[in-house]
């Protein structure tokens, strides 16, 4: 059984930074993908950024610049530096945890940016 726990958002006016962390635990296979994705109301779920134990990374487009994932394998955690929100960013969070055909989900955060 593998558990994420996401922290780290909240409200933040528009121009602001947020920090997001998500710590995971469990049976975890070394080699895995940490990532986040964002659910807007209305909209499907996208990819924010993921990154591989390895250390190789996959922004999408309205992230590259202002974003920045980083994990610290040692401790199962994938954190996310999202700087210059904006409020079309306003959305649910979800940690994501991946390897070969399984995935895990966090329960999400709330993230709003005001303008």
């Amino acid at each position: 059984q593998v558990q994420l726990v996401e922290s780290g958002g909240g409200l933040v006016q528009a121009g602001g930074s947020l920090r997001l962390s998500c710590a995971a635990s469990g049976t975890i296979f070394s080699n895995n993908l940490m990532g986040w994705y964002r659910q807007a109301p209305g909209k499907q779920r996208e990819l924010v950024a993921r990154m591989a134990t390895g250390g190789s990374t996959q922004y999408a487009d309205s992230a590259k610049g202002r974003f920045t994932i980083s994990r610290d394998n040692a401790k199962n955690t994938v954190y996310l530096q999202m700087n210059s929100l904006k409020p079309e960013d306003t959305a649910v969070y979800y940690c994501n945890l991946g390897w070969a055909t399984v995935g895990y989900w966090g329960q999400g955060t709330q993230v709003t940016v005001s303008s």
